[in-house]
């Protein structure tokens, strides 16, 4: 029962409000503190010691309820998907907080906003490359162009108010920790080049691993007279219709960009493809044949449909997830799903290479699928093998002011070159990040990204990393692994705010034990194979030999992963007491109330909130073992 009985409802409404209550006990607790310590101090004294020492004052209760929302500021780099889901989260689930988020681009989106180039879209399902609490039911194709990619970022930013933080044309160029006061120092470039520094509590890099552009370290590339564009930098006003075409690259840009090329009104197209892939069937094909779509495309009907039968919408949605998420075994070496995968990309790739099949042969990799991303590229194959497009296979030894030569010493007269070779992976930004002892995050991962699960590295405090290295997928849900990196990122800022933690940063040895369970994970899987892709890069963002672009798992098992952060792999230091006491590391107990008594005017449900249904999870009679939601997703700490 209650220490406390009830009293008198007159005395229930009496002219005191919680918070006067409140400071009235501070000030009785402060005093009593004193009288106390004077006390002890005299006795002590008279045998020759004295209490305390005369150092430090006595620490008192903090003046805030145990919430303790006190004034953070947080800095947010990149406002594609992670930098919009922390625009939306952040302002929802934390009080008292300033929130900026610096965008070098004109718009938000990220890579979505840059990547304009011809058959840009999405290469998984869009329904699974979308906000799990802001599903668009007009897709216009099971792969999405980028337009409608963007044109939802967007929306979306929109809708949720994310616009308000976001500083658009605003590019980072320098980041410096500072431990004497736990603060990152952010320079930032300002549309008219003016240069600013901002401050804040807790960075959060949301650049993505797809940001900084790669262009081919090949000899004379500077000397082309012709046009000459990165696939993420697309000069969408260049008229392509007559001219001769020369494209580097074989990953999904370029898979892409070549069958709308090739169909331009009197192009002529050179494909320098030295590599080889896998060109695997349209990603959800399974639930596309299940749930009898004809197309890749949505007819009117069928998105009118998701629009008025919710039921039918959602197992629409859940079959997509459920068909990626089931896949994982062909990422394992060995597996049957692997095998048949393999048997299966053959055959299709074969058919679709009918009027050239020893092109076949060029393609084939010696690796599995997968190792490289796979990428399904409607139209890629049947481009290749027209009369306007030449393959060709050769090395490229030099460009010169007319074309690229080949190291047959043909030179390839071209007018246009496009270069989809890529970006920096999983290395450090095109911009100094300073943290402690003045060691640069470029230093510290000269030859790896070392990393705590993706989102944090050791050696810099308040700093945490969304698609950070080993945060990318290569199957499932993408979009679920950057809401589940944001949940974790916003319970650090809200840790550290109650609990006035001033630095935080992960353990060296913990960054050493998941690197190990990384390496050790990937030796089983097709990724360790010998094959060049972003999934392995040094820490310059260079090919590389271990897997540093994925995460050591499935997205269910990273999703798991994140649900519960283990506190207790960071190191911690707390922000001084107020009068100069010795820190009390249960100080965030605060003045003992909570926040919900101290509102003005308080309200019933203010103080009775813990009967409302929505903070319910009732158990389920007779056997509460048997709960379905606790069946589906065990429960944790």
């Amino acid at each position: 029962m209650s220490a406390v009985p009830n009293v008198p409802e007159a005395l229930q409404h009496t002219d005191d409000t919680a918070p006067d209550a409140a400071l009235q006990h501070l000030l009785k607790s402060k005093q009593a503190t004193a009288e106390e310590l004077a006390r002890v101090d005299s006795k002590a004294t008279t045998n020759g010691y004295h209490a305390t020492n005369g150092t430090k004052p006595a620490w008192q209760l903090h003046d805030a309820p145990i919430e303790n929302q006190r004034p953070i500021k947080v800095i947010v780099i990149g406002a594609g998907y992670s930098g919009i889901y922390m625009g939306i989260r952040v302002p929802e689930r934390i009080r008292n907080c300033e929130l900026v988020i610096y965008e070098k681009n004109g718009g938000v989106g990220g890579t979505w906003h840059e990547n304009r180039y011809p058959g840009a879209a999405c290469d998984v399902p869009s329904h699974s490359y979308q906000f799990s609490f802001n599903p668009k039911h007009d897709w216009s194709a099971l792969y999405a162009p980028a337009s409608e990619i963007r044109d939802y970022l967007e929306s979306t930013a929109k809708k949720y108010g994310v616009e308000r933080f976001v500083k658009l044309r605003h590019e980072v160029t320098d980041c410096r920790w500072d431990q004497g006061e736990g603060k990152w120092h952010v320079q930032v470039r300002q549309p008219d080049g003016a240069i600013i520094e901002d401050t804040c509590d807790m960075l959060v890099s949301a650049r993505g691993n797809l940001n900084n552009k790669q262009w081919p370290t090949i000899d004379g590339l500077r000397s082309f007279k012709g046009e000459i564009m990165h696939s993420s930098d697309w000069n969408q006003s260049y008229d392509f219709v007559n001219k001769r075409i020369g494209v580097i690259g074989l990953g999904s840009s370029a898979i892409q960009i070549i069958p709308k090329l090739q169909q331009v009104e009197g192009a002529k197209l050179s494909c320098f493809i030295r590599g080889r892939t896998w060109i695997s069937p349209p990603l959800g094909q399974h639930s596309q044949d299940e749930l009898g779509l004809e197309s890749i495309y949505f007819n009117k009907d069928q998105i009118e449909s998701f629009k008025q039968d919710p039921a039918a919408w959602m197992k629409f949605r859940m079959k997509i997830e459920a068909d990626a998420n089931n896949v994982h075994s062909i990422t394992l070496k060995g597996t049957e799903m692997q095998r048949g995968a393999q048997a299966m990309f053959e055959q299709g790739m074969r058919d679709r290479l009918v009027k050239k099949p020893h092109y076949f042969d060029r393609l084939q990799p010696g690796f599995s699928p997968g190792c490289r991303r796979l990428t399904p590229g409607p139209g890629f194959l049947e481009a290749l093998v027209e009369d306007n497009v030449d393959y060709i296979k050769d090395k490229i030894v030099r460009i010169e002011p007319k074309g690229v030569v080949t190291d047959d010493g043909i030179l390839h007269e071209i007018d246009a070159l496009i270069c989809a070779t890529g970006f920096y992976a999983s290395s450090a930004p095109p911009f100094p990040v300073t943290g402690l002892k003045n060691a640069t995050l470029q230093t510290h991962w000269a030859d790896r990204a070392t990393n705590y699960l993706s989102l944090a590295t050791d050696n810099f405090p308040n700093m945490l990393m969304m698609l950070g290295p080993n945060g990318a997928i290569g199957e499932g849900s993408l979009t679920m692994m950057i809401e589940s990196t944001g949940d974790y990122v916003v319970k650090a800022i809200r840790k550290i705010q109650k609990e006035r933690i001033k630095s935080f940063v992960i353990k060296p040895a913990r960054v050493r034990d998941f690197l190990q369970y990384v390496d050790t994970y990937f030796r089983g899987t097709v990724f360790s194979e010998d094959c060049q892709s972003w999934y392995k890069k040094n820490g310059k963002g260079q090919s590389g030999d271990v897997v540093t672009g994925l995460w050591p798992g499935s997205t269910l098992h990273c999703i798991e992963a994140l649900r519960s952060p283990r506190w207790e792999d960071y190191e911690y230091e707390y922000r001084d007491e107020v009068n100069g006491a010795e820190v009390n590391q249960m100080g965030w107990l605060g003045n003992g109330w909570g926040a919900t008594q101290m509102r003005s005017p308080v309200r019933t449900e203010d103080l009775s909130f813990y009967l409302m249904d929505e903070f319910q999870d009732p158990p389920v009679a007779g056997k509460p073992e048997e709960k379905e939601s606790l069946r589906i997703r065990p429960w944790s700490y």
